[in-house]
């Protein structure tokens, strides 16, 4: 029971004002299941988001692909932090496949019979 008390008020003592004022009455099992509920909620939404901006982005002709890839990478790696990864070969794929048409002949062939 002290364990579970001492648990209970660090996790207080590490949220926010408003966050303590939602869980002070509390225990800390319920702590964490009220933070999943409103963080996963969160987490899904954001990694709709991010995963629609990647598989939408296509390069323009006159941008750098180094800026592109970088921009493609920058999704991936959010993803990631989401819990939502992707395998190198998709990723790859996916990266590919958003470069403009001027690099077609650069990109391994098997890729686009």
């Amino acid at each position: 029971m002290d364990d579970m008390l001492d648990v209970g008020c660090l996790m207080l003592a590490t949220m926010t004002p408003k966050l303590q004022k939602q869980h002070e009455d509390m225990i800390a099992y319920e702590m964490i299941q009220n933070l999943k509920e409103i963080y996963e909620g969160q987490a899904l939404q954001e990694s709709y988001e991010t995963s629609k901006a990647l598989f939408q982005c296509k390069m323009s002709e006159e941008s750098p692909v180094g800026a592109h890839v970088i921009k493609m990478m920058g999704y991936i790696q959010m993803l990631k932090k989401l819990r939502f990864s992707l395998k190198n070969e998709l990723a790859t794929d996916v990266i590919l496949q958003s470069l403009s048409d001027s690099f077609k002949p650069f990109c391994p062939e098997f890729r686009y019979k």
